[in-house]
């Protein structure tokens, strides 16, 4: 019997296969001797670390958690470092599933990636009709405390996310984050 994978799985999969297609001819290059056995360490030969974002509730699913041990050795948060999911009501903060992502990462020897300490999507409800000098302290504050929770556990953070606007006129996105001042 087979079993379908689930579309978080799909996706970890088909990035696995992307990858690993385009890994195959630089291993192909190298001598045999020289061939890495996963993508992380294919990477590292050539000083590049290779990551994925993975969520806190796929943790538990023993072939996601295992790809991404085995193959990955960057990992980010999906969405669980972003501001709906850190700071979900004014000035109270949660870490829970961060904290997971960040522990587990930690505890299977890789480096973690912060994302995202400033988006215009994903804002909390409480923020969306904010702007002026409301919305820059709320966001001095988020920054703040967000940060200073990870001090010292994220290898670099992700901190303004999309900042420029679809398309190519080069153009910074209009949002209540651009509108409050550079």
């Amino acid at each position: 019997m087979t079993t379908t994978p689930r579309r978080g799985q799909r996706a970890l999969v088909a990035a696995t296969l992307a990858v690993a297609t385009t890994l195959t001819g630089l291993a192909a290059a190298m001598p045999a001797q020289a061939a890495a056995s996963t993508l992380g360490a294919a990477a590292a030969q050539s000083g590049r670390y290779f990551g994925t974002a993975i969520a806190a509730g796929r943790l538990n699913d023993s072939t996601y958690s295992t790809i991404a041990n085995r193959e990955f050795t960057m990992i980010t948060a999906e969405n669980e470092m972003k501001m709906d999911a850190t700071e979900p009501n004014q000035n109270q903060f949660s870490y829970t599933d961060g904290d997971r992502i960040l522990n587990w990462a930690r505890s299977n020897g890789k480096q973690v990636r912060g994302h995202a300490l400033a988006w215009y999507s994903q804002q909390p409800g409480w923020m969306q009709n904010m702007s002026g000098t409301a919305l820059r302290n709320a966001m001095l504050n988020h920054v703040t405390q967000v940060a200073t929770h990870y001090k010292g556990k994220i290898y670099a953070w992700d901190v303004v996310n999309e900042a420029f606007a679809d398309g190519s006129s080069g153009a910074r996105r209009d949002s209540n984050l651009q509108r409050t001042g550079n």
